[in-house]
């Protein structure tokens, strides 16, 4: 979704962009991987457990990293609990 401000205000416009993200993540593995399936379609191993929500928080971080933005700019919506995670980036321009 892209919203734009009102041109007669004089402000410059700016630019909402939502984009969904699939990923599957493996937590307590060995070693830590990052695949990029396509570009909204992620496989990710971390060595944090799924306990205490440790491996959704380095999901977050390796996903602000490959996209060059804050961490608190991507959220999980879908998955909390499971390996198959539904997460959203929102972005300005």
């Amino acid at each position: 979704k892209i919203y734009l401000n009102n041109y007669t205000t004089g402000f410059p416009c700016v630019m909402r962009i939502k984009m969904y993200i699939k990923a599957i993540v493996t937590a307590g593995a060995k070693k830590e991987n990052f695949v990029v399936v396509s570009p909204d379609n992620f496989k990710i191993s971390t060595k944090e457990k799924a306990e205490k929500n440790m491996a959704n928080k380095k999901v977050i971080e390796l996903l602000s990293s490959y996209f060059n933005i804050s961490k608190s700019k991507i959220r999980i919506i879908n998955g909390h609990h499971h390996p198959h995670k539904l997460l959203v980036v929102e972005n300005e321009i």
